[in-house]
């Protein structure tokens, strides 16, 4: 863990439920607007909506990480929308799991090609989308020059 993050002082009861907690919440909504959206689009041989998610998630985890940095003044306060927010809802919204499975799947099957280019757009293009995440966070200005080292 870094120096920064308040789930770092494991001997320390309050910070680790705190921490806890973060990502627990975070996690329950991430994984509920996963789940909803898998139900919004049709089932189809090509799991269009857990690849979606898994690119929209590479952006967003990397557009936050950028964010949080020139945005949130505080450490403490960084640390905590970092699990809140990108361990917690976008660790829950995002599934390594499914991707696994589903290329799995089409191996299993039969479907070399399939699931080949499943895993390597999945892989290449969640890497570039979320390259690009970084790059659009960075755009951000920082609203003033000090940063606070403080809660």
């Amino acid at each position: 863990m870094r120096a920064d993050d308040p789930g770092r002082d494991w001997a320390n009861p309050a910070v680790n439920l705190r921490a806890i907690g973060l990502v627990f919440a975070g996690g329950a909504v991430g994984t509920c607007a996963r789940y909803g959206i898998t139900l919004l689009v049709p089932g189809m041989t090509f799991p269009a909506a857990i690849l979606a998610v898994n690119l929209v998630g590479a952006f967003t985890l990397g557009w936050l990480g950028e964010a949080l940095v020139l945005r949130v003044r505080t450490v403490s306060a960084r640390s905590s929308l970092r699990l809140l927010l990108g361990t917690g809802v976008l660790g829950g919204f995002t599934t390594y799991s499914a991707f696994a499975g589903d290329t799995a799947r089409f191996l299993r099957d039969g479907n070399l090609r399939l699931g080949f280019a499943y895993a390597l757009i999945s892989i290449v293009v969640g890497a570039i989308a979320g390259m690009a995440g970084i790059r659009a966070g960075g755009r951000l200005r920082r609203p003033d020059s000090t940063l606070e080292q403080g809660s």
